[in-house]
């Protein structure tokens, strides 16, 4: 996916087993960002960025949704450990993640592996995205910030 392309419409099924879809969030820009997995640093340090500027967020008119292939009961673990305001997609069948093009191999003390490359697409009002931010520009503490320019 690249700027000034149609995002899915369907992200998929939430920590509650809720269909989530776009159109779900019409009027408001998307901050949909994918992480590799629940509950460890770096994750926790993106979703806790988010989570403190969530109103500021909100106050501009965005709406954050994260998604992972972690499951619907790790994801309202996490939701819970770290109190978290915004949903989260339990992308298991790895649809949304091949589509949105972030599923990949990855590299980690020379052993390869297929994974989630963590990923930030802002998507306008009208379902276009907007602006990407790639795995080595994301600072997961600031996030947030990074968004809000």
């Amino acid at each position: 996916m690249n700027i000034g392309d149609k995002a899915p419409e369907k992200l998929g099924l939430n920590e509650k087993g809720e269909e989530i879809r776009l159109s779900d969030y019409k009027g408001k820009k998307v901050v949909l960002y994918f992480y590799p997995k629940d509950n460890t640093s770096g994750c926790t340090a993106e979703a806790c960025s988010l989570r403190d500027r969530y109103d500021e967020l909100q106050t501009r008119g965005y709406e954050v949704i994260g998604v992972s292939v972690d499951d619907g009961v790790s994801h309202q673990k996490f939701i819970d450990k770290y109190n978290l305001p915004f949903t989260l997609i339990a992308d298991t069948g790895k649809e949304l993640v091949q589509a949105m093009g972030v599923w990949g191999e990855k590299s980690m003390y020379g052993r390869k592996y297929m994974g989630t490359m963590r990923t930030t697409y802002i998507i306008n009002e009208e379902g276009i995205i907007e602006q990407i931010f790639l795995p080595k520009q994301i600072k997961t503490k600031t996030h947030a910030e990074q968004i809000l320019g």
